[in-house]
């Protein structure tokens, strides 16, 4: 059964917590989670790209020269794809580049994505993650006092508070998620993740169903 230590906010052991073995037990498929993150990548892609085709250029009405007897080679347009300023052919048109993906696979790689986490040793759990005053430097102060460096850190919470939000907006290493948005690619992308105890509980409790 999967065990995580849960912290205050001095980084002092309140207990253990025994985590559902049936979600955050499972086995560790790597091609599931890198189709997960490939999805959601590709997802994030606007697809507005277009070029213009020969049909679509202006100009080139006429033959630029007669079909025989000038020595070079037969041209029916200038805006065939070899002239300067021509169509381009087979060019990139707009398109949706979204990914389907099975509503219970979503789910699996998420419950593997934390359970590679815990079994690495990146998850920590705190009881509350207190603020005080909306300060940026309020906030790195606490996150470094549990014993996390300055490098990109994923803080999961049950609520985002304006407060939060504030001061987390001008730290560059740290992304703020509640549990029904994080992503399978923010768990992965992130070396280091915090959990609020009722975050993770909530997490657990949606992916169990």
């Amino acid at each position: 059964m999967p065990e995580v230590r849960v912290i205050d906010e001095t980084g002092k052991q309140k207990e253990m917590l025994e985590l559902n073995p049936d979600v955050f037990g499972v086995e560790i498929r790597v091609p599931l989670l890198h189709q997960a993150v490939t999805r959601e990548l590709a997802a994030r892609r606007a697809g507005t790209h277009d070029t213009r085709g020969r049909s679509e250029v202006s100009g080139g009405g006429k033959k630029p020269w007669r079909q025989k007897g000038t020595g070079r080679a037969r041209q029916g347009s200038i805006r065939a794809p070899q002239w300067k300023g021509g169509g381009k052919p087979f060019g990139p048109t707009p398109r949706s580049y979204e990914q389907r993906m099975p509503r219970r696979a979503r789910r699996e790689a998420l419950r593997a994505a934390v359970a590679a986490k815990i079994a690495a040793g990146e998850l920590t759990v705190i009881e509350r993650l207190g603020l005080p005053d909306a300060k940026t430097k309020a906030l790195v102060k606490g996150l470094t006092g549990l014993g996390l460096s300055e490098s990109p850190t994923l803080v999961i919470v049950s609520e985002l508070a304006d407060g939060l939000l504030r001061a987390a907006r001008n730290v560059r290493w740290v992304t703020v998620e509640t549990p029904s948005h994080v992503s399978v690619y923010q768990f992965l992308r992130h070396p280091q993740v915090v959990f609020e105890r009722a975050a993770l509980l909530s997490l657990q409790e949606g992916l169990a169903r």
